[in-house]
């Protein structure tokens, strides 16, 4: 019998299989709630994990088959963390093969993936357990430690002296689950720009559904995914196998409380994941990292049959839209009315927000991408959406090198056509 709640505290190693287990099943309208682990650094410097980050286990949902879409209305997202480091990386040559989120080895002794121990603390301490080699194939070029206040709305970057503190007892700050196998990375303790504040506003990395083909974590997406084309490891993909990507892995800060988000299925129950929580992020995710943290997310889910998806669609809540993607207000409406008055427009167009993700190698390319997703769901031309993205909507950033979101005014019609229009108004309201 599906369970109407399944609590998550379980991760994979970095690899979403869909041969692997899955808990549950949860009922369709049933919640999932999960302890979530950092995501990007504390997976970086842990050779043992075979992805750039640490998800959940996948749930699996009643019903869910490939063809299918999943609804997550996300509920509840809660920074567990004390404190969290981040910072631009670069990496070592001779300490991965071809790829250094997915193939680590150790350049002395030549394991792959080797288990590893802790030395102290700072950039060398983490050292690899067969020959006692540090084990460093990424670096800062620039980092900091941020910690948060109580009430989880603003963050603050440390200095050495508190920065070294914290990462003595690194584990404790960043609340990592006993379940965990990652290195927390306060261990490091950077600490190059003291006293900056920042808003905090938590989202979530990686929500998505399990793609169709084993694939590391951060590789599920149209960008990070190009890295496994011809790699020479074992998760190498050609590029006809990368579309089985489900781009569970959006870096969207968008994707946060009162968000919906509706992912394709390509697997037998779903198999809905997450991690790679943020405390805050501008668009563009710029530095390659943002203050990755644990934290616990609830989602409420539920299937949508027979409504096949290329990617993630987003409803953010209003306030995330772009100006002209906006919902028309009331007034607005009238002066449009007496407009088409004037010039004997007899129908004006009903309208409702949507939000399209689009991943590629570059940002022409997820933009070319989003613009073919959206114009295949809302069944337009893709010179249409280029139209209506341009005056009634807009192209975001999510993540360098390769996220967008193409969010445009779509007429209720088209959303109904999509399968999507409840969830517009649930989102926006009735127009």
């Amino acid at each position: 019998m599906a369970a109407k709640k399944i609590i998550v505290s379980t991760y994979t190693d970095g690899i979403l299989d869909p041969g692997g287990p899955m808990l549950g099943p949860v009922r369709s309208g049933g919640f999932i709630e999960a302890n979530t682990m950092p995501g990007c650094w504390g997976p970086m410097i842990t050779p043992e994990l075979r992805g750039g980050h640490e998800v959940t286990q996948p749930v699996a949902v009643e019903g869910a088959e490939p063809g299918d879409a999943v609804v997550m209305r996300i509920r509840d997202i809660k920074v567990t963390s004390i404190a969290a480091a981040s910072g631009v990386d670069r990496t070592i040559d001779d300490y991965f093969n071809g790829d250094p989120f997915v193939a680590k080895k150790c350049p002395h002794c030549g394991a792959m993936r080797p288990e590893t121990k802790v030395e102290g603390i700072g950039q060398e301490a983490v050292r690899c357990a067969n020959c006692g080699t540090t084990l460093k194939p990424f670096q800062f070029d620039h980092g900091y430690t941020a910690v948060f206040d109580p009430a989880g709305k603003i963050s603050m970057t440390v200095d050495r002296k508190a920065a070294e503190r914290i990462a003595k007892d690194a584990r404790h700050y960043a609340k990592l689950s006993e379940n965990c196998r990652q290195h927390p990375i306060l261990l490091f303790a950077p600490h190059d720009m003291p006293g900056v504040i920042s808003r905090m506003r938590p989202f979530m990395g990686q929500l998505g559904t399990t793609p169709a083909i084993p694939m590391p974590d951060s590789h599920n997406a149209g960008d990070f995914g190009v890295f496994l084309v011809g790699a020479p490891h074992e998760y190498a993909l050609t590029a006809e196998q990368l579309e089985h990507r489900t781009d569970g892995h959006m870096d969207i800060n968008t994707v946060r409380k009162g968000a919906i988000v509706v992912a394709p299925v390509k697997v037998p129950g779903a198999g809905i994941y997450m991690g790679d929580m943020h405390a805050l992020q501008g668009n563009g995710e710029i530095a390659g990292h943002t203050i990755d943290v644990a934290g616990i997310i609830t989602l409420q889910v539920n299937v949508i049959k027979e409504r096949a998806l290329d990617g993630p669609v987003l409803f953010p809540v209003a306030e995330d839209l772009p100006y002209l993607a906006c919902p028309l207000r009331a007034a607005e409406k009238n002066r449009a009315k007496s407009l088409a008055k004037k010039w004997g427009i007899r129908r004006l167009e009903e309208t409702l927000p949507i939000s399209v993700v689009g991943t590629g190698a570059d940002l022409n390319k997820a933009t070319d991408c989003g613009l073919q997703r959206a114009a295949k769901l809302l069944g337009m031309s893709v010179s249409e959406v280029r139209n209506r993205a341009t005056i009634t909507g807009a192209i975001e950033i999510g993540r360098l090198p390769g996220v967008v979101r193409v969010s445009i005014l779509a007429p209720v019609g088209n959303l109904r056509s999509a399968g999507l229009l409840a969830l517009a108004r649930e989102q926006y309201g009735r127009v």
